[in-house]
């Protein structure tokens, strides 16, 4: 299909009326959205258009049958007010490889990209300029064909929309290591960015905050000892002087922001070790002081310090500082910026085009 994204501007933005500093979590949208619409097996009609409700039928298939795939990413400026965007190309990928986990059609990756990019220089005054802000992007699809039956669809629609937010986490987490619930099982739909694998977490992760934990530490479906991934994160733990991280085995999420650090801890000459890793692993590691620090890792939350985690009657002290997660933090923020080079290639450039 062709990648020409026709444009309807709104008459008056509502950018003036932000506040910066000030930026509710996920409820300020910008103007605009881009849209496309797949039917008679070919995506369509690519088009930017003010942010406004989508008419759906009350039998639309992704509110019956859960066929719903969404990807999450941030847009910086750099140094000269530049938007940029990280790894574009990797987050259209992986659309894909949840949409064919979800049997959805998958949608062109140089129309993501595009799209994307005229977004963002549409919505260029939306980016917030305090660091460790950003103008969160959601590309999302979902079936909207009316259908009762269960069986594929063959409508769909691909949305991006944007939403300024500020740093997500602002104190060291703690974590609750769930031993009752489960996030998902090899051969399910864990790697896939699906909207159901996140329904299936609220519940669990409510309890945990009723517990006064921040987000759940999920551990495997069969003998609930090996650790998977966080609520909106994937894991790191520094052990003796190496990293660990949870290996991909088709039920944790194969995290954007994951692969970046190690890149970016493998760059500074650590040891980065994927593996399956249990919690008892970690209490052992704790208890003879070769715990040294762990950090969660993911678009909405860049990097997370980890306090504690807990696990039914037994606190796990994991340490009260993250050097290292720091220093990977900070020099993500860095390319993100433009304040340093992007020795690894991962920044793309939004060209001012539109007027």
């Amino acid at each position: 299909m062709s990648n020409n994204i026709s444009i309807t501007k709104v008459e008056n933005s509502k950018v003036e009326n932000i506040d910066f500093n000030n930026i509710p979590l996920g409820t300020t949208f910008t103007d605009h959205m881009f849209i496309c619409d797949y039917e008679n097996g070919v995506w369509v009609n690519p088009r930017i258009e003010p942010l406004a409700l989508i008419p759906t039928h009350p039998a639309a298939m992704a509110l019956h049958y859960g066929q719903a795939i969404f990807e999450g990413m941030k847009a910086t400026v750099d140094t000269d007010g530049n938007p940029i965007l990280f790894r574009a190309n990797k987050n259209a990928a992986r659309l894909n490889t949840s949409a064919d986990r979800m049997g959805m059609p998958l949608f062109p990756e140089d129309l993501f990209v595009e799209g994307l990019k005229q977004l963002v220089d549409l919505e260029r005054n939306w980016i917030p300029p305090t660091d460790g802000s950003a103008l969160y992007l959601r590309p999302f699809m979902y079936a909207d064909e009316p259908f009762i039956g269960m069986r594929a669809a063959t409508h769909y629609k691909f949305i991006i929309m944007a939403s300024p937010a500020g740093p997500f986490f602002s104190k060291r987490i703690k974590l609750w290591a769930e031993k009752q619930y489960i996030r998902a099982a090899q051969g399910g739909t864990g790697e896939a960015k699906a909207a159901g694998n996140y329904a299936a977490a609220i519940r669990p992760t409510e309890l945990a905050k009723a517990k006064g934990y921040d987000q759940v530490l999920w551990l495997d479906a069969i003998e609930h000892k090996y650790i998977q991934e966080v609520g909106t994160m994937n894991i790191f733990f520094k052990i003796d002087g190496k990293f660990i991280t949870p290996k991909r085995d088709g039920s944790i999420l194969d995290g954007i922001t994951r692969m970046s650090v190690m890149d970016v801890l493998k760059d500074k000459g650590y040891e980065v070790i994927e593996r399956a890793i249990t919690i008892n692993e970690i209490i052992e590691a704790s208890k003879n002081n070769t715990l040294e620090e762990a950090f969660g890792t993911g678009t909405a939350v860049g990097i997370a310090y980890i306090q504690n985690i807990g696990l039914e009657d037994e606190t796990i002290h994991v340490s009260n500082e993250s050097p290292v997660g720091l220093e990977v933090n900070n020099t993500l923020n860095d390319i993100k910026t433009g304040r340093v080079k992007d020795k690894f290639n991962w920044i793309t450039k939004v060209k001012r085009e539109l007027v």
